[in-house]
């Protein structure tokens, strides 16, 4: 499928190209949105706000082959809104089995599944580590389109991920871990790097 091209098409009036386009991705789109919401009705109300403002401002969008970037930033901002206007807090996404697989399997402390709550690691990360993480994981987004969508620089972005996989790791290995860097962090060493980067 050629994006940049079905979306010179849409911009030129041609529905059926941004249905394409929108139809392509509408899985994606859908766990995207439950991820905020929490259910799936709330989730398609989003889809199908998303929709009506792609109609309405897919003029504005200078590079056709960010598409699935400036929808997808649209997607999340209008969750965003919602969720500001029921009053509700961003809910962890159901599907944690991608993030559970990749933060453990070369873990020395891997537990078993059942032994895991996923959502349960995820509420002792800050609502920025953790929404970057399901967007990296779950979600399985480029980091700059991460960067995009929460509108954070990349750098930020990757900071905030890296900071969180080591909380995580230091929660499933107990007292001891490794770093990035392969080298082995005790408790202490932990306890003072979260407390350093709680505000990131």
């Amino acid at each position: 499928m050629n994006v940049s091209r079905l979306v010179r098409q849409a911009q030129r009036g041609n529905k059926e190209a941004l249905l394409q386009l929108i139809l392509a991705e509408q899985d994606a789109y859908y766990r995207l949105a439950c991820s905020y919401m929490g259910n799936e009705y709330d989730a398609m109300d989003a889809m199908e706000d998303m929709i009506v403002t792609l109609y309405e401002k897919l003029e504005q969008l200078k590079k056709g082959e960010a598409f699935y970037s400036w929808s997808k930033t649209i997607l999340v901002n209008r969750c965003k809104t919602l969720l500001r206007k029921k009053e509700r807090f961003l809910p962890l996404g159901d599907e944690q089995e991608s993030v559970l697989t990749a933060l453990i399997e070369d873990n020395p402390y891997r537990l078993t599944e059942s032994e895991l709550n996923m959502q349960e690691l995820l509420s002792h990360l800050n609502p920025r580590q953790r929404e970057a993480i399901e967007l990296r994981y779950v979600h399985d987004l480029p980091y700059q389109a991460i960067a995009d969508i929460t509108g954070t620089p990349i750098g930020t972005i990757k900071s905030r991920i890296s900071q969180g996989i080591l909380k995580l790791k230091a929660m499933i290995g107990g007292d001891r871990y490794e770093d990035d860097r392969g080298e082995i962090r005790g408790a202490q060493a932990g306890h003072e790097y979260n407390a350093g980067t709680a505000g990131t």
